[in-house]
C-alpha cells in the first residue's frame, strides 16, 4: 500500500507556494552552528551536496517519494548543518564532497525524524519529539500515513508542526480515518481551505468519530458565518486568512460560546472577526472576566454587546475618586473610600478597573453597575476624564518617578510602575514609594503577587499590605511560600494575620524567626511560659530586647538562648548582651529542680 501520491508532479502541487512559507527561524538557528571541519569558502558547496545526499538517502532508505524527500532536505537547515558538522572532510577537494557524504551515510544512518519534524515547522530539538524510537521514518507507518492524508487534502506542510504540538495523537490515526473525517466536513458545504483552517484551529475535530455531534455543530456554525454571511469572501484563496478568522472565532468558544445555534449570532457580528485580531479580542473578554463575569458567559455577552470591543482600554484614563462618583457612588461613601484606600487614589487606566475595584473592595458593586445594569458607557473615554483632575497628585508621582530613574536603572522603572498600576494602585506617593524600595522586575513582581493571592490573601488586603510594606515583594516566591507555611501551619495563625503584620515576611526565616520560636516553644513545653507571644512581638524586636523578654520569663533563659538557640551564638560581638546573659544568677537546672519540688509539695 502506497502512503504518498504516486507521481512527483502530484506531490509538488501539494507543496506549492500557496500553502507554505520558508522557515526563517530555523534558518537563523542553523547559521549559529559552526562548521569548523570546513574552510569558509567550501561551506556552501558542502551544504548543497549534503542536501542532495540527504534527499537521495531518504528516497532510498525510507522509500519516500522523491518530492517529499527533497522537501524534507530543503526545509531542515538546522538538521542539515548539524549533519555536515559531523563529516570528516579533512583537506578534501570540493569535487570529493559527494563521494565523502555518501560514504559517510552508508555507515552512519541519520535520525530522519529530526529532518522530518523540522521540515513541518518545528525545531529539531523540540521536547515534544518522541524519544527512544527508530531513526528511520519508514518504521512509523502511521505517522507517514497521517501526514500523507493531510498533505493530500491540502494542509500547508509548515503548519503541520503546530498541529503536531497541539495534538500529536492525530498523527497516530488509522490510515484513511483522517481523509474520511475531512471529506465529511467538506460534505457539509464548507470550502476545503475553510475545513483546513478549522482543523488547524480546533484539532479536536480530527479526533471526532462518525457520531461526534459537537464537531458537526461547530462546522455548521462556521458554515453560516463563512458562507451565509460571506466571511469566506474576505479570505479568498488564502488559507492563512481563513486561519486568522478561525483563531478569532476560537477566542469566543474558549470563553463559553456554545457550539451549535450560534451561527446567526456570529454572522451578525462579522465585523468583529474582520477588524479585531485575536489578542485584542482575548484582552477585552479577559477584562469582562476580571470584572467578575463567569467565563462561560463572557463570549455570549460580548457578541450581544459588541460595543465593548470598541472601547479604548489601553489609552483611556480615569481618576479616583471622581470616577466612583460619576459611576454612582454616594459622596459620603466616596469620601470614606478615599480615606481608607488612599493608595488607590489618583490617575490610572480603564483597563485596570477590575483590579482597582478589587483593591477598593467594590468589585461586586461595580460588576452590578456595569454588567447587570448594562452601564457599559461608564467604560467609554467620554466618562474617563473629569474636570476635578488632581494634577498635583500626578505631578508629585511623575517627579518622584524621575528622581528614581536618576538613581536606579531607568529601563526597569516604567515596567514596575505599570505593575503597581495594574494591581489597582494609583499614581500617588504610596506607589512611587513602592517603586523605590522594590528591587524585582515586573515578571517577578507579578509572580509573587499571584503567589500571595493563591495563598488566599484577598486582593484588597494584599494591596493594603503592599502599600504599607512594599518590601514584602522583594521576597522570592519560594521564600514567600515557606514563610506563610511556617506562620499558618507551625505557628497556627491565619493568613489574615499578615494584614496586621506584613513585615513578618521581611525577616529571615532560618536565622531569626525559627530560632526565636524554638526557645519560646521549649520554654512553653517546660511549663515556664504560660502566655504565648504574637509574631509581631517575637520577630520585630531587636536582639537585645528579645533577650530582655527572655529574662522576664526566667533569668537563665538568655544564657540558654545564646548558647543553644541563637543563630548568632555570641558571635555578634555585642558585649552588652554577653554581660547581660552572664548576670543571670541561678542555673536553669536548679530552677527546674526547685520547680519540681514545689509541684510535689502541692
Amino acid at each position: 500500500m502506497r502512503l504518498f501520491p504516486s507521481s512527483t508532479g502530484d506531490f509538488l502541487m501539494l507543496l506549492s507556494s500557496r500553502f507554505y512559507s520558508s522557515t526563517t527561524s530555523a534558518a537563523s538557528a542553523a547559521s549559529t552552528l559552526n562548521l569548523k571541519n570546513l574552510p569558509y569558502r567550501n561551506r556552501p558547496r558542502a551544504l548543497a551536496e549534503a542536501k542532495l545526499a540527504i534527499t537521495d538517502y531518504l528516497h532510498a532508505t525510507s522509500a519516500l517519494p522523491f518530492a517529499l524527500a527533497d522537501h524534507i532536505a530543503s526545509n531542515s537547515p538546522v538538521s542539515l548543518r548539524s549533519f555536515v558538522s559531523q563529516i570528516p572532510f579533512d583537506d578534501a577537494s570540493p569535487s570529493d564532497f559527494r563521494r565523502i557524504l555518501r560514504h559517510f551515510l552508508a555507515y552512519h544512518p541519520v535520525n530522519e525524524f529530526d529532518f522530518f519534524f523540522e521540515s513541518i515547522g518545528l525545531h529539531p530539538s523540540h521536547p515534544s519529539f518522541p524519544s527512544g524510537i527508530s531513526p528511520f521514518l519508514s518504521d512509523d507507518a502511521r505517522l507517514l500515513a497521517a501526514v500523507s492524508s493531510l498533505l493530500r487534502f491540502g494542509f500547508p506542510c509548515t503548519l503541520l508542526g503546530n498541529l503536531y504540538l497541539d495534538s500529536p495523537s492525530i498523527f497516530s490515526s488509522p490510515p484513511g480515518h483522517l481523509l474520511h473525517l475531512l471529506r465529511r466536513f467538506e460534505g457539509l458545504g464548507l470550502p476545503r481551505l475553510c475545513v483546513i483552517a478549522i482543523c488547524l484551529t480546533f484539532p479536536c475535530t480530527l479526533h471526532a468519530s462518525d457520531h461526534d455531534v459537537e464537531a458537526e455543530l461547530l462546522c455548521r456554525d462556521l458554515k453560516i458565518l463563512f458562507l451565509d454571511y460571506g466571511l469566506a469572501g474576505y479570505a479568498g484563496d488564502d488559507v492563512h486568512a481563513f486561519l486568522r478568522f478561525c483563531r478569532r472565532i476560537r477566542v469566543f468558544y474558549d470563553f463559553g460560546l456554545g457550539k451549535g445555534g450560534m451561527g446567526e449570532l456570529l454572522g451578525c457580528n462579522r465585523r468583529v472577526f474582520l477588524e479585531f485580531d485575536e489578542f485584542i479580542l482575548a484582552q477585552r473578554l479577559n477584562f469582562l472576566q476580571n470584572l467578575g463575569m463567569c467565563k462561560e458567559e463572557v463570549g455570549l455577552f460580548t457578541l450581544n454587546n459588541p460595543e465593548i470591543l470598541d472601547l479604548d482600554l489601553d489609552n483611556a484614563d480615569i481618576v479616583m475618586p471622581d470616577y466612583l462618583i460619576r459611576a454612582g457612588l454616594g459622596k459620603e461613601e466616596a469620601d470614606s473610600v478615599t480615606k481608607k484606600y488612599s493608595y488607590v487614589m489618583g490617575k490610572n487606566k480603564v483597563k485596570n478597573l477590575p483590579a482597582i475595584m478589587k483593591a477598593l473592595n467594590l468589585n461586586k458593586w461595580f460588576f452590578t453597575k456595569i454588567v447587570h445594569e448594562k452601564n457599559l458607557h461608564f467604560l467609554s473615554l467620554s466618562h474617563s476624564h473629569t474636570d476635578s483632575f488632581n494634577t498635583k497628585l500626578e505631578s508629585e508621582f511623575l517627579q518622584n518617578l524621575e528622581r528614581i530613574k536618576l538613581v536606579k536603572r531607568q529601563r526597569f522603572i516604567d515596567p514596575k510602575a505599570e505593575f503597581f498600576l495594574s494591581i489597582g494602585l494609583g499614581k500617588n506617593k504610596s506607589t512611587s514609594k513602592a517603586i523605590w524600595v522594590v528591587s524585582a522586575n515586573k515578571e517577578q513582581l507579578q509572580e509573587r503577587f499571584d503567589c500571595l493571592i493563591g495563598l488566599g490573601i484577598e486582593h484588597s488586603m494584599l494591596c493594603r499590605m503592599i502599600a504599607t510594606a512594599p518590601k514584602l515583594l522583594n521576597q522570592s516566591r519560594d521564600m514567600l511560600l515557606e514563610k506563610t507555611k511556617y506562620l499558618c501551619h507551625d505557628l497556627g495563625y491565619p493568613i489574615e494575620y499578615l494584614n496586621t503584620f506584613p513585615a513578618f515576611l521581611f525577616f529571615n526565616l532560618e536565622n531569626r524567626i525559627k530560632p526565636r520560636y524554638k526557645i519560646l516553644n521549649w520554654l512553653r513545653d517546660s511549663g515556664l511560659m504560660k502566655k504565648p507571644f504574637a509574631p509581631a512581638t517575637v520577630v520585630a524586636t531587636s536582639e537585645k530586647k528579645f533577650i530582655f523578654t527572655l529574662s522576664i520569663i526566667h533569668p537563665e533563659a538568655p544564657k540558654l538562648w545564646l548558647e543553644f538557640f541563637s543563630s548568632q551564638k555570641g558571635d555578634n560581638g555585642d558585649a552588652d548582651m554577653v554581660r547581660f546573659s552572664n548576670s543571670c544568677s541561678c542555673s536553669l537546672e536548679e530552677m527546674m529542680r526547685s520547680r519540681s519540688l514545689n509541684l510535689q509539695k502541692e
